[in-house]
């Protein structure tokens, strides 16, 4: 097996803002295409007015998202890393071809038909998000911490730039003919081609940077079998013997990972119940019309997507991070006192007092996650890390699920409920 020596071991460090650059772009690449779904909302609205498109879409994405999930952190020791993100890139991008060629067959037009079609797409994104966002941050957790968090600002970038897009694209198209959709049209396109150029990032560039084979080297003599494939592709051929069998066996289980972050797993869950009850739903349907008419959601999305993303890099200030389990744990159910002032203010406020309502619900979004993700794998070695990984991320889904059925409680009492 190749070690490093003392005096290579300065190159360890090599490519690691080309690193940087490629997780946060493999981040967007996780979650542009299903936010590009959520962002053109407005246009789903138009086209299915009847349908809840909103709430509808994001709760059957969900099951197959955390089924998913859950089904591939049962078996996390035994898939390769490698194959599991290339598939769910590779998904992610024919899923976006398809809703651009669905609508293009389709015309723009409505109608039941293209309303399930659109579902099934939605479908095939909650599997790709259980491959690529598990694969992901497993394969993090045992890289350097600042891997870790431009992965996950990239996710929150990818919905800040596909809110931002939205908007010079409504901008653009809004006095032409069928405005509306030539700017999804064109929305649909680019996040399609990002997609394709992540797929080249990971597979050929991604795992030959020094950095990351030293990384998955250390992984691998802990007794990781995930990264066969990925030091394969950078050049590195390894093979395990019974001495490293011995060591996965070592490990911590996922029972025994689970209940040590038990806490970890909480804050995660409830962090996105809260978001997700609010965002997108309660943003379209019951924050009412204001002097931003059709611009007033689609400004409010922006800004919790900007406001994510930027808390997202407050932790990288040391002094900045909240890193207390019992500190993190009061600050987000201390969030929950947003659901009485988001009613509130929807029913007596003006759009001042809501977008900056949600502007803070997208601060302490991003950065209470970035906080306990950041902390939770100090301390294990790379398998037990990978493992500890994947069950977050099923906690992230459940939250997300969670979030979007308790979502519809908005619903109560409304006439067209």
């Amino acid at each position: 097996m190749k070690q490093y020596s003392q005096s290579e071991a300065p190159r360890r460090l090599e490519g690691k803002h080309l690193g940087m650059a490629c997780c946060w772009a493999l981040g967007l690449a996780t979650l542009v295409t299903w936010n590009c779904m959520l962002t053109i909302e407005d246009y789903y609205y138009k086209l299915f007015p009847n349908y809840h498109p909103a709430r509808l879409l994001t709760l059957i994405y969900m099951p197959f998202a955390v089924v998913s999930m859950a089904i591939l952190t049962y078996y996390e020791s035994k898939i390769d890393t490698r194959k599991r993100n290339l598939s769910g890139l590779i998904l992610f991008f024919l899923s976006s071809l398809l809703l651009l060629l669905l609508d293009l067959a389709s015309s723009g037009k409505g109608g039941i038909g293209n309303f399930i079609g659109i579902c099934a797409i939605a479908c095939s994104f909650g599997v790709a998000d259980a491959l690529l966002q598990g694969g992901m941050v497993g394969d993090l957790f045992f890289m350097c911490p600042e891997f870790l968090q431009s992965y996950l600002a990239g996710i929150a970038a990818s919905g800040f730039l596909i809110s931002a897009l939205r908007l010079l694209t409504k901008a653009a198209f809004e006095k032409s003919p069928d405005g509306l959709r030539k700017g999804v049209i064109l929305f649909l396109v680019i996040s399609t081609f990002f997609e394709f150029l992540c797929i080249l990032v990971y597979a050929f560039l991604f795992p030959k940077l020094p950095i990351v084979k030293y990384y998955r080297l250390k992984a691998s003599t802990e007794g990781s079998n995930t990264v066969s494939a990925d030091l394969a592709a950078g050049g590195i051929h390894i093979n395990h013997g019974d001495e490293d069998e011995a060591k996965l066996h070592e490990r911590l289980s996922n029972k025994e990972l689970f209940f040590q972050n038990i806490d970890y797993a909480v804050d995660l869950i409830l962090i996105f119940v809260l978001s997700l009850s609010i965002v997108p739903g309660f943003i379209y349907e019951d924050t009412g019309s204001h002097q931003l008419h059709s611009w007033y959601a689609l400004v409010l999305i922006t800004m919790y997507n900007a406001c994510d993303l930027i808390s997202r890099y407050i932790p990288l200030v040391e002094f900045l991070k909240l890193k207390s389990r019992k500190g993190l744990m009061i600050a987000v159910l201390s969030r929950f006192l947003l659901i009485p002032a988001f009613y509130f203010t929807a029913k007596y406020s003006d759009q001042g007092w809501m977008i900056l309502l949600i502007s803070f619900l997208g601060l302490t979004t991003g950065y209470l996650t970035v906080c306990v993700v950041t902390e939770a794998p100090i301390g294990y070695k790379g398998p037990e890390q990978n493992a500890l990984g994947n069950l977050l991320v099923l906690c992230v889904l459940c939250g997300v699920f969670a979030g979007v059925a308790l979502d519809w409680l908005w619903l109560i009492g409304k006439k067209d409920f």
